[in-house]
């Protein structure tokens, strides 16, 4: 029977891509999205054309009784999760320390945290029962390398860096890993959306590629997470960005 997956935040963007690479991998998967039923639609139809298997199913992932619902529907259909992808992108202000406020960062940290808490909880039990669990989370290099503007962001994504470290400590003597992929900026993308032409440029210029990185390509890093072939691989950190950071 083929392995089930929930990408959170899965309408558009990484998440869309990476449904359809794990759909296209034999994967059931399941296209989680908050507001955006159509596009997530549009997502599970292009599956589904394609021969694979998708469900769209809508929840707030900050919002426990949303996340409860969600995991209860999954297990009635196929049993559970067995690869869970934390897509999903909680909003966030872009703002120098000087005139940052608490609410803004203090916000920031409590939505981010709390959404890796709640989808964490809901997909963990079923992935203990079994033995077997891929736990895969998207960060990114922001959370090691500040850049203007970008602090709340990065100090939520620092945080939520060291509790996958944790839950991967814990939860690897079970079968299950648990991996952060960090993209630099990716192409076709909300955040992406609100940069000028030249702001893409320079971006993408940024790195010795000299272009940004595509959803599609880290799509497959996280395919190769969500598979049997990394088993051996938690608790890591895994840049996706054209060596624009080189650890």
């Amino acid at each position: 029977m083929s392995r089930v997956a929930l990408i959170t935040g899965a309408s558009r963007g990484i998440g869309a891509a990476a449904a359809r690479v794990l759909a296209g991998r034999g994967f059931r998967v399941v296209v989680n999205y908050r507001a955006s039923a159509a596009e997530a639609q549009e997502v599970v139809g292009a599956i589904t054309a394609a021969g694979g298997e998708a469900v769209p199913i809508r929840a707030d992932v900050t919002a426990a009784d949303d996340v409860s619902a969600m995991s209860d529907e999954i297990g009635q259909r196929w049993g559970g999760v067995d690869v869970l992808v934390h897509n999903a992108l909680i909003p966030f202000a872009v703002t120098s320390f000087a005139e940052l406020t608490w609410e803004q960062l203090g916000g920031k940290l409590e939505q981010e945290l709390h959404a890796a808490f709640l989808v964490t909880k809901a997909v963990v039990p079923k992935m203990l029962s079994s033995g077997y669990g891929r736990l895969i989370y998207l960060t990114t290099g922001l959370s090691r390398r500040p850049r203007d503007g970008m602090i709340t962001l990065g100090t939520a994504k620092a945080a939520l860096d060291q509790f996958v470290r944790f839950v991967a400590l814990e939860l690897a003597p079970r079968g299950i890993t648990a991996n952060l992929v960090a993209p630099a900026t990716v192409d076709e993308t909300r955040v992406t959306e609100q940069l000028t032409p030249e702001q893409m440029r320079a971006l993408g210029a940024a790195a010795p590629m000299g272009r940004l990185v595509t959803p599609d390509e880290v799509a497959k890093t996280v395919a190769f997470l969500a598979s049997d072939d990394s088993g051996f691989t938690t608790g890591h950190y895994i840049p996706v960005n054209g060596g624009l950071a080189m650890d």
